[in-house]
């Protein structure tokens, strides 16, 4: 089996469908957990899969570092490796491009290096000396197994002026390019014999013009998916709500649509999916959760658009208050997520979180986790009513 989109409803710009993949089909649209180290931080497969996630993250970065690539290949690849057999899609590691140079800045780490071959960069377990080019970063993920994969790129940040943004676009275009030829030459397989999807990743910063040149070069080569990605995407909504009014028309309608890192607050999802967006990923589910704070609230469709309701501010129930030591009340009563169903009270989470008992960040996350696609699966049947 390849890859394959399937539109099924539009409503406005918001979009339903699904994609088939080697390891099973995904409904969009669609949040999916990240397991940067091979694991959604506290869950194991069997918790993920209740949650009734479709499909999940995985960081090459990461992997490739620890435990690395030969270790996951002799288990079989990640799927094997991590007891997870729906699909996985794996990054780039370009992501570290910025983010490592950003705490080069601060001075915590040596600045990462980068040139038109790839880039240069320190380990942050070790200090050694790594490099990832294009063709590289896709070896890797081939390694990996993932069922999609994504081209190498570098992360704009929002301030980047016209000129560093119009040169590190030509990078990135430049390494879509070669990771595209590598692709093709590799025959689309990864080295278990298993079709991986390339999606090609448009960047940009917040400079309309060369967005909308960057969304006409991704989409001019045969890649199965498109993401959107930056610094400004899901980490400021209006600023993504802006990218996306740029480049949504150039945007084939036969093809997912990959909003990257988006997803911390329930609001986001609503609003991303509104934009067009299908796919959506975050950390900040589960480190919210971590960190005392759980989802609360639902979809309402009353209205022309539909909206994130909620008694707490952003959606989150501050656990660790004091309000909820005797509150003998589930999360939510309406929640179906395992946490909510067992039973398990307000109270008793709050005496978990104070005393940091290592079962709370499984039962918070549990709940965050499934809030987050239920929410998912909610907008899709509003998109398909």
């Amino acid at each position: 089996m390849s890859f394959s989109f399937t539109l099924q409803k539009t409503k406005d710009q918001a979009r339903a469908g699904y994609f088939e993949t080697p390891h099973g089909r995904v409904e969009t649209p669609i949040f999916m957990p990240v397991g940067t180290q091979a694991t959604v931080k506290a869950l194991d497969s069997q918790d993920v899969e209740r949650a009734e996630a479709q499909i999940i993250l995985g960081n090459t970065y990461h992997l490739y570092l620890r435990p690395g690539i030969e270790r996951i290949q002799a288990a079989g690849g990640l799927h094997t490796f991590m007891k997870w057999e729906k699909p996985i899609l794996t990054d780039s590691g370009g992501f570290q491009v910025f983010s490592l140079g950003e705490k080069a800045s601060r001075g915590t780490l040596k600045p990462a290096k980068i040139s038109e071959d790839g880039v240069e960069f320190t380990s942050h377990i070790d200090g050694s000396s790594h490099f990832f080019s294009p063709e590289k970063s896709i070896e890797i993920q081939r390694h990996l197994g993932a069922d999609i994969i994504m081209a190498f790129d570098e992360c704009t940040p929002d301030q980047a002026d016209a000129k560093y943004t119009r040169e590190a676009l030509d990078r990135t275009h430049a390494w879509a390019n070669r990771c595209y030829q590598y692709w093709e030459e590799k025959k689309r397989l990864n080295i278990y014999g298993r079709y991986q999807a390339l999606f090609g990743i448009i960047q940009g910063a917040m400079h309309p013009a060369l967005r909308q040149e960057s969304a006409e070069f991704m989409t001019s080569l045969n890649f199965d998916g498109i993401a959107v990605g930056g610094e400004t995407i899901g980490y400021n909504m209006p600023g993504t709500a802006e990218v996306m009014s740029w480049i949504e028309p150039l945007l084939p309608q036969d093809k997912p649509r990959y909003a990257m890192g988006l997803g911390r607050d329930p609001q986001d999802l609503i609003d991303a999916a509104l934009m067009g967006f299908d796919m959506f990923d975050c950390v900040g589910p589960t480190r919210l959760a971590r960190n005392g704070a759980l989802y609360h609230g639902q979809l309402e469709t009353a209205g022309e658009r539909p909206t994130f309701v909620s008694a707490y501010p952003k959606g989150r129930l501050s656990i660790m208050k004091q309000e909820f030591a005797t509150d003998q009340s589930v999360i939510q009563t309406d929640c179906d997520c395992y946490t909510c169903q067992a039973g398990y009270s307000r109270s008793y989470l709050h005496h978990l979180a104070k005393t940091q008992e290592l079962l709370y960040y499984r039962l918070a996350s549990i709940h965050n986790t499934r809030f987050m696609i239920r929410l998912s699966q909610d907008i899709r049947a509003w998109i398909l009513k």
